[in-house]
């Protein structure tokens, strides 16, 4: 997709230094308001953005009591629930909805969001969000270096990345990007809490 930037953020402690963020152009950063600023700079210029987070954006929904905090499906060993994925989904759920706050604040135009990458891709423009997923032996030294990875990883799924889907639910989802972009008015449709992202491993 012509002009399109992509863009990652390694959530973790803005005050332990443990937030990073880093783009296609080689931008980077180190705090979520530099992130916000550069991503809505790029939205106001009517370039697209996909834009990703590393941290769990939905956990799932199944039938079985007992399977509530099992795994999602390709996340084998590193469980959204457990661990580091369990401290990035809750370090996220406010850094996400704050970055999305922030970069609303200063659109010039109204605020487009694409939950589908086909849609996306065929509009070219707005905002596309996806969760990076990095671990184990994909992790670099350090938090702008981990945004970069998944950014490579995402640039290499493409010019179609939904077909390097890491996660594929085997249940309904609760999505908490869908509550982040319901609470910060960019999107009114209360059928995204049931939108699953789409899930890019760094390699």
């Amino acid at each position: 997709m012509k002009n399109l930037e992509i863009v990652c953020a390694d959530i973790g402690s803005v005050a332990s230094n443990n937030f990073g963020w880093f783009a296609n152009t080689a931008a980077s950063g180190t705090t979520p308001s530099s992130l916000a600023n550069y991503v809505a700079a790029i939205l106001n210029e009517e370039r697209p953005v996909a834009l990703g987070f590393e941290c769990p954006l939905f956990v799932p929904l199944r039938s079985d009591e007992r399977t509530l905090t099992r795994a999602r499906p390709g996340e084998h060993n590193r469980a959204w629930s457990a661990g580091a994925g369990c401290g990035a989904l809750a370090t996220g759920l406010v850094q996400v909805t704050w970055v999305l706050q922030a970069i609303r604040s200063q659109l010039k135009g109204p605020a487009q969001f694409h939950s589908s990458w086909e849609t996306f891709s065929s509009l070219k423009s707005g905002l596309f969000i996806w969760e990076a997923f990095v671990s184990g032996r994909s992790k670099r030294d350090g938090h702008v270096a981990d945004a970069l990875c998944a950014v490579e990883a995402f640039t290499a799924a493409m010019p179609n990345p939904a077909e390097k889907n890491a996660i594929q639910p085997d249940s309904p989802v609760h999505s908490l990007l869908g509550a982040a972009l319901l609470r910060t008015g960019w999107s009114v449709d209360l059928a995204i809490l049931g939108m699953p992202s789409l899930v890019i491993r760094g390699k």
